[in-house]
């Protein structure tokens, strides 16, 4: 395996909630959430959520190599909960949650899953890319985010606003009409994106936090080629850094209207 990875927290210093590992012909990247500025419910907090579901996903898709990815997803899911469900207030709607992209290489194919809105890039022998990513919760945020990006990031108003717009996301979280994630309930896995890829097509796939794809699909300044080209030439370490340029570019969020002006940014390359 040829495999490159670039993490970042959203600020020096701060824990980072994104979770990628590899593993003999399989990987994980997860996307902890919560609700900001509100209480999870749970003592253990958003990074041991996504760190522990990823390790045991991980493992889960290793160990069993005939068993779907989303069977093998609702079985983690199903472990995590038990493991702190005792001491967790796991009904409680800021619970951590956590998107999730797994691949894993059969014969002579790539199975992947997609839950939440975590990206894979698949590169095919040509080089041109083709991007995976589940767009239920974009679709859902588009209808409720507008009062939020009228307002300048960091300001008091628009942390007011993101606090209620994330309120009602939340109410829309794993049902019908909404978005879904991984979180305490392992039916969310039966929602996730599944498929298979024939492996010999393949030049190499990257598995993206929203954080990391944020030059393509937030901030608009190069396509999924583009973004390929920097991760082919100069690594993942690279294409963070030039997320973390733009970003700083725009501080209070005018050009490019968002939540945060940083996000915990992560990209598995994998060169097969």
């Amino acid at each position: 395996m040829n495999v490159a990875l670039a993490s970042l927290p959203a600020e020096p210093g701060r824990e980072n909630e994104d979770f990628a590992a590899a593993a003999a012909g399989a990987a994980v990247l997860l996307d902890g959430a919560g609700v900001a500025g509100a209480e999870t419910g749970c003592t253990h907090g958003i990074a041991w959520f996504s760190s522990t579901l990823g390790g045991l996903l991980l493992s889960s898709i290793t160990a069993h190599p005939a068993r779907p990815l989303a069977d093998c997803l609702a079985d983690s899911i199903r472990v995590v909960r038990s493991l702190h469900e005792a001491s967790c207030d796991l009904t409680y709607r800021a619970s951590p949650t956590s998107t999730v992209v797994a691949v894993r290489i059969g014969a002579g194919a790539l199975e992947y899953l997609v839950l939440g809105d975590s990206t894979l890039l698949l590169a095919d022998q040509d080089g041109k890319a083709t991007a995976i990513t589940d767009q239920r919760l974009d679709e859902v945020g588009k209808r409720l985010r507008g009062p939020v990006d009228e307002l300048p990031t960091g300001s008091p108003e628009h942390a007011a606003a993101l606090a209620r717009y994330r309120d009602a996301l939340t109410g829309l979280r794993n049902r019908p009409g909404g978005f879904w994630i991984a979180g305490p309930d392992p039916q969310a896995a039966e929602h996730a994106l599944t498929g298979v890829a024939p492996l010999d097509s393949l030049k190499s796939m990257t598995l993206l936090s929203d954080g990391a794809t944020r030059l393509v699909d937030s901030f608009d300044l190069i396509t999924w080629d583009g973004m390929l080209t920097i991760l082919s030439s100069s690594g993942p370490d690279e294409l963070v850094r030039q997320v973390r340029e733009a970003e700083a570019s725009d501080p209070v969020g005018r050009r490019w209207p968002r939540g945060k002006t940083r996000d915990d940014a992560t990209a598995l390359h994998w060169v097969l």
